[in-house]
This record gives structure tokens, C-alpha cells and sequence, in this order.
């Protein structure tokens, strides 16, 4: 046998070889391409759900709190109200703070001589600003998220934890 001859098979055999070594690296490269992508687009809407759900109960207390200043001043008496709000969002606990306008007016899109709720949650890169319209005096306090007692008493409004 000639030894040209048995130098086409020895190629192949190689030629095959590398085909596969290559078509593992690709595929390899483009399911890791693809599991960091996901990872990214699932933080992303992660933040967009809890800025939802932040904005939801905010305008949810607002309403609330205007409500408590309305009976408030009806009855110029203590008024207490317990309101119940998830616990989390976007499965991150989250902070309730009631600020005067003062404190709001380093907020995006609050216009001035405006109180407003902050809702901030802890894990997730989320913060709402909710303006709330009321005669009364605003105490700034804050609680967490969950159940929340809304306070009307000599014409101020806070807010305290009302899970207890």
C-alpha cells in the first residue's frame, strides 16, 4: 500500500475531531450568553415589580391618610385607623415613612408644599414618592411595611407600626 494513500483518512479522522471540540466550545459559549442574560432581564423586572407594588400601596396609604384627616377633623378627637398592606414586595420587606414638605421637596416629580409618603424597599433598588393632600400637620415617622396604624389626634398625622 502506498503511503499517500493512507494520509486522506488520517485527516479526516481529525478534521472530525475538531468539528467536535468546536461545536461544544459554541455551544457552550452562547447557553452561558443566554443564562447571564436571563439572570440580568429577571433583576430587571424584579425592580420593576417592586416599584409597582411600591406605587400601588403608596397611593393606597395616601388615600387613606387623606381619609383619616377628613374624619379627623369632623370629630376632633383621636382617630385611629389600622390598614393592612403586604409585607413585601418583589419578596423584599419595605420601610413606610410619612415626611412633611420640606423632606419631599428633594423628591422627583413632587411639587412644592407637598407632604408625601416614601416607600423604600431594602433588597431590591426601589424608592416611590407618593404626595398626600391633607389640612393637617404631617409628623414625620415611619414604620414597616405590613399592617400600618394611620394617627389623627390635635390636628397631626402619623403613622406607627400596627401589627402588635
Amino acid at each position: 500500500m502506498d503511503p499517500i494513500e493512507t494520509q486522506p483518512g488520517r485527516d479526516r479522522a481529525v478534521s472530525i475531531t475538531i468539528t467536535h471540540v468546536l461545536t461544544i466550545g459554541i455551544t457552550t459559549i452562547l447557553i452561558a450568553m443566554l443564562l447571564t442574560s436571563a439572570g440580568t432581564m429577571l433583576e430587571t423586572e424584579k425592580d420593576r415589580s417592586a416599584d409597582s407594588s411600591l406605587e400601588t400601596i403608596g397611593e393606597r396609604l395616601a388615600d387613606e391618610i387623606g381619609n383619616v384627616d377628613q374624619i379627623g377633623n369632623q370629630a376632633n378627637d383621636k382617630v385611629t385607623v389600622r390598614t393592612d398592606h403586604p409585607r413585601t414586595v418583589a419578596n423584599s420587606r419595605y420601610t413606610v415613612e410619612l415626611l412633611n414638605d420640606a423632606e419631599c421637596k428633594k423628591a422627583p416629580l413632587i411639587d412644592e408644599n407637598t407632604d408625601c409618603v416614601r416607600l423604600t424597599a431594602q433588597d431590591v433598588d426601589a424608592t416611590v414618592h407618593v404626595p398626600i393632600k391633607t389640612t393637617a400637620t404631617i409628623n414625620e415617622s415611619s414604620t414597616a411595611g405590613g399592617t400600618i396604624e394611620i394617627v389623627s389626634e390635635s390636628g397631626e398625622i402619623h403613622i406607627e407600626d400596627g401589627s402588635q
